[in-house]
């Protein structure tokens, strides 16, 4: 792998290494100066890169261990999205959610604290029980909840060591329709964001910042039909893709099909690859409290973003108790971009953008494109930075973006 799945980020790794057992690995994280492991390379920041050795998890052992009580399993770090949930599917269980993309791992998906929507669910970090890291030393630490440590070190972009096993919660299996509700008013989706985002499990809201908002709805089957009708929106009769003009062939299906829940939460189907990675991508997210002031910011600057955006998407997460989370302490509506793979273009735009939402206490998603420092948006900051020290000392797993926010007292 010498590039990011977008092909913004040419990794500057000496090399790539994908052992094959953990004793392997130890051996891999001894020998380099340097090490970060990286998961799907779907970052569009440099997040994962390092100057030594690039580890990839892919060819360890894709092992899933079942709880005794059915609430939790044991996963092995290199599994992806859409191997886990086949996996836990074919034992009647089920993850609380997914994200747009199936194909990203797991431990990709938590440590940067990525997420899919619904006003009832946390993000995909949320579900960890405990974790395996293994640190510069070669000692493995599990680290669980109850422990100090444990909120430090669950959202930490591979600052800490190499995590090599999770503990997840797991719940039973469950069917979910999914509809796309178009022609949404603006109007109603600033004055009723709260009431449109209750409607189902999962809703999201695509746009282009100008005219075109539309609702995606997913339903668990199990629960009361969602009602839109008070928004003015139509339901699409055709499958529809989020960004305008694209074939919706490799889209989950819509027109409110039931189908597993791995197959309708994410947007896109796991065995189609979503596009050829031509996109550059940014995520910010606010506090509930701040959505409707948000909204109106960015309606405001449509006429900026839209000529360098492909689509945009708002949702909704619970919050958690993580450090470095952007969900930490707080109910969250995220606004996620898709730019036009031109980062020239659309540096200035995320400038605007950042400073458009600097009263709303805007926090990034670790693994996109911003341009403002998160430092003080955090109140764990610090504790991080001294969970740091501890656990890689001697800087191993530290790169260029862990140093640029957590400058080395000694440097």
């Amino acid at each position: 792998m010498s590039a990011n799945w977008a092909g913004n980020v040419v990794f500057s790794a000496d090399r790539l290494a994908a052992p094959t057992s953990l004793d392997r690995l130890r051996e891999v994280v001894a020998d380099s100066e340097k090490v970060h492991v990286v998961g799907a390379g779907h970052s569009f920041s440099r997040i994962a890169d390092t100057t030594g050795t690039l580890v990839s998890l892919r060819d360890l052992p894709a092992t899933v261990e079942i709880g005794p009580d059915r609430t939790w399993a044991r996963v092995g770090a290199g599994l992806r999205l859409a191997e886990l949930s086949l996996l836990l599917h074919a034992e009647s269980l089920a993850l609380h959610n997914l994200p747009s993309l199936p194909h990203i791992t797991l431990v990709g998906a938590v440590t940067t604290a990525t997420h899919g929507s619904g006003d009832g669910n946390g993000s995909l970090a949320s579900a960890v029980r405990s974790l395996d890291l293994l640190t510069a030393d070669g000692s493995l630490v599990t680290l669980a909840r109850g422990d100090e440590r444990f909120a430090g070190a669950v959202v930490s972009f591979g600052a800490l060591g190499v995590v090599t096993a999770l503990e997840i919660d797991v719940v039973p299996a469950f069917d979910v329709e999914q509809r796309v509700h178009e022609d949404l008013p603006w109007d109603v989706l600033a004055a009723e964001s709260d009431r449109l985002f209750a409607q189902a499990y999962s809703v999201s809201v695509f746009t282009d910042w100008r005219e075109s908002f539309s609702a995606w709805v997913k339903r668990r089957t199990t629960d009361a039909p969602a009602d839109l009708s008070w928004t003015g929106a139509r339901e699409a009769t055709e499958q529809r893709h989020p960004i305008p003009g694209v074939s919706a062939e490799h889209c989950t299906p819509q027109l409110g099909e039931p189908g597993p829940w791995h197959a309708r939460l994410p947007h896109f189907r796991a065995e189609f690859t979503p596009s050829a990675g031509a996109e550059l991508q940014s995520e910010y997210l606010v506090a509930r409290p701040f959505a409707a002031q948000a909204l109106r910011a960015l309606k405001e600057l449509g006429p900026v973003i839209a000529p360098v955006l492909l689509t945009a998407e708002i949702r909704t997460m619970t919050a958690d108790d993580y450090w470095l989370s952007p969900f930490q302490g707080r109910d969250s509506m995220a606004f996620h971009f898709t730019w036009v793979p031109d980062t020239e273009a659309v540096r200035p735009v995320l400038a605007r953008i950042e400073e458009a939402l600097a009263p709303c206490s805007v926090r990034p998603h670790w693994g996109k494109l911003y341009e403002l420092e998160p430092n003080d948006r955090y109140e764990h900051w610090s504790r991080f930075a001294g969970l740091l020290a501890d656990l890689d000392p001697e800087g191993k797993f530290r790169n260029e973006v862990v140093d640029h926010h957590f400058p080395r007292t000694s440097d």
